[in-house]
């Protein structure tokens, strides 16, 4: 395997990431496998000791119960490694199982989406949702070791895939120079087409924007990386009111877009930067208007912006813009986010 970078985060924990080819073991050294019916496929002979129903909806105490109890009754210790294959919510429980078990045994996480290629694996969140919201029950457990296997995604749905690039455009926005931005404007038809050197470039760079944030703020206290939530309040929002009814990725788009408008509007954000941000996610299909909230329902859309666990002293914060790679927060008025999210 090629080692890509070397991440140091909460608690001085270091996560090494790989860039693994065809035919590598995706789950070298593990004790303990935890996956889904859709990523099994990718163990090859090997096989999984947990495998749970795919889909948020087993984002709950219900899974951690039984990855413990698995995990329990096999008999590991705290320097037994977890192995989590899949998408974004296996790598979030099986991180969270393995930080509580006997209070923190080794994890090692091997992303299959672009969506947890590019968030969820590298950082050190972990969690499940609860009470309505997403991830409000979880720890800060960096991984061990990341290894990212980019012809997975070849057998990704479209909509899936679709998914993970709502992040990645979301991290050209944000990036301090602008490689990601024209990489992705000069390069759709092979992104769109799964090249595979298109895909191991563009997963590289979309991770080291994601680097550059949380490695200055590896628990999220300085306010640095609040900004990897750009556009997320919003989708956030968006997905607890449509009862995850929509892909994260298409929320972060749909928010990124209404963040990118509401900072223009303010005066916040360069019109520039505004025009070429929306260009961007249309070029890639991504409409700034697909989801909107009908006026009248716009309380309970509301409701799901109180719940966000980003709250600092009761208030909700939003990520916007004052420039590419230069993020602001600031808390928005309820007038304003009527004018950003009512159709």
């Amino acid at each position: 395997m090629e080692k890509l970078f070397s991440v140091t985060l909460a608690g001085g924990r270091k996560t090494e990431v790989f860039l693994a080819s065809p035919g590598e073991d995706l789950a070298v050294g593990s004790d303990f496998i935890v996956t889904d019916a859709n990523a099994g496929q990718y163990l090859g002979s090997r096989t999984a000791d947990v495998v749970l129903p795919p889909g948020e909806g087993s984002k709950n105490w219900d899974s951690i119960d039984r990855i413990l109890s698995s995990a329990l009754a096999m008999g590991l210790a705290r320097d037994s490694l977890f192995v989590g294959l899949g998408g974004g919510v296996i790598l979030d429980m099986t991180a969270f199982a393995a930080s509580i078990y006997m209070r923190g045994a080794r994890v090692s996480l091997v992303p299959t989406t672009l969506l947890s290629m590019v968030d969820a694996t590298l950082g050190g969140k972990t969690g499940i949702d609860y009470g309505g919201g997403k991830n409000l029950v979880g720890t800060f457990f960096p991984a061990e070791a990341v290894i990212i296997a980019p012809w997975t995604l070849k057998t990704l749905s479209d909509a899936e895939y679709r998914s993970g690039l709502g992040e990645v455009l979301k991290h050209a926005v944000l990036s301090q120079d602008d490689r990601l931005f024209r990489f992705l404007e000069e390069n759709r038809n092979g992104v769109m087409g799964r090249d595979d050197a298109i895909l191991a470039e563009m997963i590289r760079l979309s991770l080291e924007v994601k680097i550059s944030y949380i490695e200055r703020d590896p628990e999220e206290r300085k306010g640095i990386r609040s900004a990897l939530n750009l556009g997320h309040t919003f989708s956030h929002a968006l997905e607890s009111y449509m009862d995850y009814g929509i892909s994260h990725g298409e929320g972060v788009a749909w928010g990124t877009a209404a963040a990118i408008r509401t900072g223009a509007r303010l005066g916040i954000t360069p019109q520039d930067l505004a025009s070429r941000t929306l260009a961007l996610l249309s070029l890639y299909g991504f409409s700034s208007d697909a989801y909107r909230i009908p006026a009248d329902d716009f309380a309970s859309y509301s409701a799901a912006i109180g719940k966000d666990k980003k709250k600092s002293r009761g208030s909700v914060r939003f990520v916007l813009m004052e420039g590419q790679g230069r993020p602001v927060l600031i808390e928005l008025p309820e007038d304003e986010i009527r004018k950003a999210v009512i159709g």
